[in-house]
């Protein structure tokens, strides 16, 4: 997607052929400011203070993270501590876990002398595969805008989504964005509802941030205004992204996305989830109580950064002192709430019949009668 102009991933190889660069998120939307990586500390520092996030992003991250420690010590019991370390950045992503267990299994049987070189070439393709199956999600995704658009005649298309699920939030493209960022730049008039997605307000900073940078059209809204919008008719659709996805179709996503398939289902207005494939978790089939789900810093409520008169970022207390605080990051969406699953293959039913429809690997072995 687009940055000043100018075509630009979240992620890459610096110019010295080894470092890996990535766009701060912590410092958007006042500041664009490339860092990098150069260890596994640098690695997993960027992961667990999501100066990198978004479920797809952090395991290109891990995945570069694990290369980048390959040039110091390839051992074996480097490359256990290696992954330990990386694993417990981030507990409710799948994809953390999917990159890990994919670099492990290409990297063990190999020798420590040849495990550098593999590493970066397989960071790489994740990447590059990460780049391909969210533009495949776009194509699979534009019909349902073009669907509304038809309802609508000339009138603008109205989707809400929760949080960023944009192409910061992937390598490029995003997922839930995808499709909307092809409506766009096809010529169908689109516009985005945008929660700001308190605490950390990555629908407020970064979703609106990287849809004025493409030039589509938004409206920042508080959290709690979705509901009164559906009610009104303004949303023609919602899609938002997840961290991980049962393989019973259930949804874990930013904290508040609940709230909005049950304002959705209340209120007829189609609610979709947008993914990969490798944030499906085909090892757990109900999600409530059982997805890991993060608690952060009690900061991220008692406080919010912005910025001052003079442009510069300025953090401000909102809390009395001593005020409690629970900050819990995901909640989980369950099936009967999601109209369809937009994924690189298609749009699947929230089941796991839908699911393995599109993923028929996954699909678990039947018993033999008779």
């Amino acid at each position: 997607m687009k940055v000043e102009g100018r075509p630009t991933r979240t992620i890459w190889l610096d110019d010295d052929g080894w470092s890996v660069g990535i766009l701060d998120q912590t410092k958007l939307p006042f500041r664009l400011e490339r860092i990098s990586l150069k260890t596994l500390e640098d690695a997993a520092r960027a992961i667990a203070d999501m100066e990198v996030r978004g479920a797809p992003l952090i395991g290109v991250t891990a995945a570069y993270g694990v290369a980048l420690a390959m040039r110091t010590d390839a051992s074996d019991p480097a490359l256990k501590e290696v992954l330990r370390v990386l694993l417990a950045t981030r507990p409710t992503a799948v994809n953390l876990r999917w990159a890990l267990e994919d670099m492990a299994a290409r990297l063990e049987p190999l020798a420590p002398g040849e495990r550098m070189a593999a590493a970066y070439a397989r960071a790489a393709a994740i990447a590059d595969e990460d780049v391909a199956q969210n533009e495949a999600i776009g194509r699979h995704g534009l019909p349902l805008i073009e669907a509304a658009r038809q309802r609508k005649g000339a009138a603008p298309v109205n989707v809400l989504t929760h949080c960023n699920a944009g192409w910061l939030a992937t390598v490029d493209w995003g997922t839930a964005l995808a499709p909307i960022y092809m409506a766009h730049d096809a010529g169908i008039p689109v516009h985005v509802w945008v929660d700001e997605t308190r605490p950390r307000n990555q629908g407020a900073g970064l979703t609106a941030w990287e849809l004025g940078q493409h030039g589509v059209p938004y409206t920042v809204i508080v959290d709690n205004a979705g509901g009164h919008l559906m009610q009104q008719g303004e949303v023609d659709l919602c899609i938002v992204g997840t961290d991980r996805t049962t393989g019973g179709g259930d949804v874990c996503n930013k904290i508040g996305t609940y709230l909005k398939a049950l304002a959705a289902f209340d209120n007829g207005v189609p609610f979709y989830v947008a993914l990969p494939g490798t944030t499906i978790d085909w090892r757990m089939e109900e999600g409530v109580g059982h997805i890991p789900i993060e608690e952060r810093d009690a900061a991220e409520v008692a406080t919010v950064t912005g910025s001052n008169p003079k442009g510069e970022p300025a953090t401000v207390r909102l809390l009395p002192e001593g005020g409690r605080v629970k900050n819990v990051a995901f909640d989980v969406t369950p099936a009967r709430l999601v109209t369809g699953l937009i994924t690189e293959r298609g749009i699947a039913k929230p089941s796991r019949v839908g699911l393995e429809a599109l993923y028929p690997e996954h699909r678990a072995p039947r018993e033999k009668t008779g």
